[in-house]
């Protein structure tokens, strides 16, 4: 580089490096039969049977024809069955591989923008811990009402609903979503609800999104729901703010979700407008601890403060703020505006998402609460593995992805000593890649332009080792000497050291330096909001 100017959250995503499948490949990667079609819309709807703990619906898929190809990939995961695929009123062949199905088309034209139709039923996968290891979630609330919900971003959503199950390519157009369950119950989904059809013994409740969205992100909620809302005055104009939750939880919820509207405005001051005014925001109660869907952000956290009661920086401020309410709200502008095109690059994702807890702290605690907090969570790193998992087979990095990925962009924002101008980067990056899907390679190279740092080595020491820089040091008198060690070759990031209790910027490589101080150097220490160990040693 050219300088010129709560352990389970983390262990649970911590997948150990693999001998990949066939399935693996198939499912993570763009292969030709998904590489010549450009989603577009999903018209979905599915029918909900609680009692059986099963479903079937109906799946229409709106695509552009880039090439005039002729098979097309679509996933669905067993014990899940496409039962038949229509297009222009005719039955399509569908072959089986696993979770891939390959269905042959009729003849079509590049350019064209064509429809086909997939019916599907089954007993979806159960979900045993959601939302790690997701699928259905079959509950009841107190009262013995069923209250279902769905979680799937690891396992995919193919889990329980055919699509092209992959990051890279989100409906342009969004989807409509029809969920119908017994009449006794609601239904809610992502975006807004256009209308309710009601068919006596069982209700249709239709759901609108109008943005992109990541298909993970596409939701099923079932309970004994109760709604309210507010309208939040917003930095596009008024923003509806749609809360719905257990009947027996609605006093509760409406002192703790006191906090959404504390969250918007922190979040609008960090990143810029919230990504999907059209769709509004929900938050809806499931029985799990949470999850980023889309306009529907799901919400379990027992209406108390922190990770279920717990902070998980040890240092108090974690307990200032509800983490599902904070964290999960923040992936609306890390998951859903900005999206990975490989879960390899799950870390923008989950660093940036994490970094906004401590930014949600700036805003209304101020700095020192801020950088207490993501230093404090420095404890949750384990550095088993590079935040960057492989591509092409649905294999994330490390659970580091969270705190070490905060700490890093913390470590970013010292480097640059502009909170103003970091503000702005944090803004434009929401702008650049609006309603996108991206690369860890774009992320870094829009970062290094717009802080003006070449970043080249910063990202591949912290996010591709498992590497913490090491300073080690040594003092005689007036003078510092200092160097690196545990770097990849060229790391040279500067950091600040209190000497004497005041601030000197050092810049450290391989090699041993020195510098020489105006008195005697009685205490040094590096700045704890660098992300580096350190040593005072004999050299």
């Amino acid at each position: 580089m050219k300088w010129t100017t709560h352990i389970l959250l983390l262990l649970t995503f911590s997948i150990s490096a693999q001998n990949f499948s066939e399935q693996d490949r198939l499912m993570g990667s763009i292969t030709p039969e998904r590489a010549w079609w450009d989603l577009q819309h999903y018209d979905l709807s599915v029918e909900v049977f609680p009692e059986s703990k099963s479903i079937k619906g109906i799946n229409t898929i709106t695509y552009t024809v880039l090439d005039n190809k002729r098979t097309m990939q679509i996933d669905l995961q067993e014990p899940m069955k496409i039962d038949k695929a229509i297009q222009n009123g005719k039955e399509l062949s569908v072959k089986r591989k696993g979770a891939i199905h390959y269905i042959k088309l009729k003849k079509q034209k590049e350019g064209q923008t064509r429809q086909i139709t997939l019916y599907f039923s089954g007993t979806p996968k159960e979900a045993i811990r959601p939302p790690w290891d997701g699928g259905y979630s079959w509950e009841k609330d107190s009262a013995g009402n069923h209250f279902i919900a769905t979680s799937n971003q690891g396992i995919g959503s193919s889990i329980w609903w055919p699509n092209k199950d992959h990051p890279q390519d989100e409906p342009d157009k969004g989807v409509d979503l029809a969920i119908t369950a017994p009449a006794n119950l609601v239904a809610v989904g992502n975006g807004r609800l256009e209308k309710t059809t009601d068919q006596g013994t069982t209700k249709t409740w239709h759901w609108k999104v109008v943005n992109p969205i990541n298909n993970y992100g596409v939701n099923v909620n079932i309970g004994d729901y109760v709604n309210f809302s507010e309208e939040h005055e917003g930095l596009k104009g008024p923003l509806d703010l749609d809360y719905w939750v257990l009947r027996e939880n609605l006093e509760r919820a409406k002192v703790q979700f006191e906090q959404v509207p504390m969250m918007m405005n922190a979040f609008e001051y960090w990143f810029g407008p919230y990504p999907f005014y059209e769709d509004s925001f929900k938050l809806v109660e499931v029985p799990y601890l949470g999850m980023e869907h889309q306009s529907s952000v799901t919400y379990g956290n027992r209406y108390g403060n922190g990770y279920l009661g717990r902070d998980l920086s040890d240092t108090g401020w974690g307990l200032r703020f509800d983490f599902i309410i904070i964290h999960e709200a923040g992936h609306e502008w890390f998951a859903n505006n900005i999206t990975n095109k490989d879960v390899a690059d799950m870390w923008i994702h989950e660093g940036f998402t994490a970094y906004s807890e401590n930014l949600y702290l700036d805003y209304h605690f101020g700095p020192v609460a801020s950088s207490e907090y993501v230093v404090g969570t420095r404890k949750l790193i384990q550095n088993d593995r590079p935040l960057i998992g492989t591509y092409g087979v649905r294999n994330e990095g490390s659970g580091d992805m969270y705190y070490k990925g905060a700490n890093i962009l913390h470590t970013l924002r010292q480097l640059l000593e502009d909170d103003k101008k970091w503000r702005s980067i944090l803004k434009k990056i929401n702008q650049e890649f609006y309603h996108k899907t991206v690369s860890s390679q774009e992320v870094e190279a829009f970062m290094s332009k717009e802080t003006g740092i070449d970043l080249t080595e910063f990202w591949e020491q912290y996010l591709r080792t498992t590497q913490i820089p090491k300073i080690e040091y040594s003092i005689e008198g007036k003078d510092l000497k200092f160097r690196y060690t545990n770097i990849i070759d060229n790391f040279d990031m500067p950091v600040i050291m209190l000497i004497n209790d005041k601030e000197e910027w050092i810049f450290p490589k391989s090699e041993w330096n020195m510098k020489t101080f105006d008195q005697t150097i009685k205490a040094a220490s590096i700045k704890i909001d660098f992300l580096v160990d350190s040593e005072r040693v004999n050299p």
